[in-house]
């Protein structure tokens, strides 16, 4: 074995352990709000870690390249599904991903200008 390949086990270890903690995470948790936190290190550092063992094993040629290229994609795109499924989870909660009367935790977006009725302007009643 060479120091390369030590390396890259290293790493690929390193992406197992994060994804099974995440996993362990994900498991314990009570709702789908904290579940997202567990998603994070599985979708960004996961990837790091399997894209860092590609370049210490293969060095720089065209499939670290491919590999590089797809992990920002994924690093890119890892925020906005994680604010999609929030979404999604709030409107299978509430009905609607805004904050209605009742929250636990009130609206704090003071800029919406405010309809002669006290309400925001498309706000259901």
């Amino acid at each position: 074995m060479t120091a390369r390949t030590i390396g890259a086990d290293v790493l690929l270890g390193l992406a197992t352990v994060i994804v099974l903690g995440s996993s362990v995470g994900i498991l314990v948790m009570r709702d789908v709000y904290q579940k997202l936190h567990y998603v994070t290190p599985a979708a960004v550092m996961a990837p790091l870690a399997v894209a860092l063992a590609v370049l210490v094993e293969a060095g720089w040629s065209i499939n670290t390249l491919q590999t590089w290229l797809t992990l920002a994609f994924v690093i890119v795109s890892a925020p906005y599904l994680t604010h999609a499924t929030a979404r999604a989870a709030r409107i299978r909660d509430a009905g609607d991903w805004r904050a209605v009367a009742g929250d636990r935790r009130p609206a704090t977006d003071d800029r919406r200008p405010a309809t002669d009725d006290g309400g925001a302007p498309g706000e259901r009643r």
